[in-house]
């Protein structure tokens, strides 16, 4: 709850919260800080957009939240501990909106962006001292009320208590489970999530040309490999085609140049053309699948099949070889063991040369997607439950590089990430440090 904890010394505490922007997340992040105990205020350009956002908080914590425009009512966020920024993701939009803040936050304030992706250092170039040393990313996945993700990104100039104070915040009275990321384009969770997504949509088109339908590819890409049931086409209906267009378009511009990434970040041409006609997933009323009213009443799913780009009753996914053990697939010498390994282990594989580029460690890693894409296990804990040296195995039988990290667990002659009997983690660094 928001309340000052008399054995804990800090020099900032977050006890308020003004939300700039009250879209889906600004609402949500709002939702949770009144539903923590916290005095929030909700400000927008339009006081309809704020009130429709009203909606989304409990009726029992209205009384501690306060709305009003952003022309009219800027000088109010001097009342509150944290503002944080959830308006469109524009860059110059954001940093012209921060400078008006900079005029009414008052000192010891703490000042964030819920952007997705976003780099830090690309909001915070050219700004006031304070600014930056008052300034990190906090990015919330959405529902915010449900998700436990929140990723927290410090920037070079950013002070060491407003981090310590963000992290308590979020542990301690949202509840949440805080990830520390660094600053890289998509941060931790949508850098590697989003490359299964992006590279998945292109990986795949080779094995539906073989015969293998949509349906089969999620269920591939499911509880057979420790993810969600929605799979793969099914996880970007909820998303939307939209959302993971500006995602592609984010990473073209700012993944570093020899990134992987950078050959899957324009769509396939059917998928951009389902895109460009508003086929966008539950939202738009269907995108790889929907669901239709019979004549009877009942309602039947249909399929949006990607090869003769017509809608279909869909099919009952082919279970044949998906049976198995955790992961197993994977090593099944069939199309759908290679389909497996090819978009899942190479999304393991990626994940495994991203540290420490993107987080400091691999405990920071499998959080993140642990708690921002529900997979079972994150990549690390995966590779270990898969056994490292089978896929080491593996990859040096196919004249594969060897990741990073799988390249420093066998040159340090460990044979897992995780040390449980010691409860540490293998470094960057070829060494093991215990998991804080």
């Amino acid at each position: 709850m928001c309340e000052e904890d008399g054995e804990f010394s800090v020099s900032r505490l977050i006890k308020s919260v003004a939300v700039i922007g009250t879209g889906t997340m600004g609402a949500g992040i709002a939702a949770a800080s009144a539903a923590a105990g916290c005095r929030v205020l909700m400000l927008d350009i339009t006081e309809e957009a704020v009130n429709g956002a009203l909606g989304q908080i409990n009726e029992a914590d209205l009384h501690l939240v306060s709305t009003g425009t952003i022309e009219n009512d800027l000088p109010k966020i001097y009342d509150y501990d944290w503002v944080c920024e959830a308006i469109v993701e524009d860059v110059e939009i954001k940093r012209s909106l921060f400078l008006k803040l900079e005029d009414h936050r008052r000192e010891k304030s703490v000042i964030s962006s819920n952007t997705s992706g976003i780099p830090l250092s690309q909001l915070s170039e050219g700004m006031p001292e304070r600014f930056c040393e008052d300034f990190a990313i906090t990015h919330f996945f959405n529902p915010v009320k449900v998700m436990k993700l929140f990723e927290l990104v410090p920037g070079k100039e950013t002070a060491p208590d407003v981090i310590e104070a963000f992290s308590r915040f979020g542990s301690e009275t949202l509840q949440k489970g805080v990830v520390h990321a660094k600053d890289t384009v998509n941060f931790i969770g949508n850098r590697i999530g989003c490359f299964f997504i992006l590279s998945g949509f292109h990986l795949a088109k080779k094995y539906l040309n073989d015969g293998i339908r949509q349906e089969t590819i999620d269920a591939v890409l499911s509880t057979p490999v420790g993810l969600p049931p929605t799979g793969l086409y099914g996880l970007v209906d909820l998303i939307g085609l939209d959302v993971m267009e500006l995602v592609g378009r984010n990473l073209a511009v700012n993944l570093p140049k020899e990134d992987k990434g950078h050959m899957f970040t324009s769509f396939p041409s059917v998928e951009q053309s389902m895109h460009d006609r508003g086929q966008l997933g539950r939202k738009s009323g269907g995108g790889f699948a929907r669901q239709i009213k019979l004549a009877d009443g009942t309602r039947e799913k249909e399929v949006f099949d990607l090869l003769n780009e017509e809608w279909r009753t869909a099919d009952p996914s082919d279970e044949v070889g998906l049976s198995v053990g955790l992961g197993e697939i994977l090593f099944q010498d069939s199309l759908l063991g290679q389909l497996a390994w090819e978009i899942f282990g190479g999304t393991l594989l990626y994940a495994a040369d991203l540290v420490p580029e993107i987080a400091d460690d691999i405990v920071n890693v499998d959080n993140a997607i642990k708690w921002g894409f529900n997979w079972v296990h994150g990549p690390f804990e995966m590779l270990d439950y898969l056994g490292p040296e089978r896929v080491i195995g593996r990859l040096e039988s196919e004249n594969v590089p060897l990741p990073r990290m799988l390249l420093a667990l066998k040159e340090s002659g460990g044979r897992y990430f995780y040390d449980h009997s010691t409860s540490s983690y293998l470094g960057a660094d070829g060494r093991y440090a215990p998991i804080q």
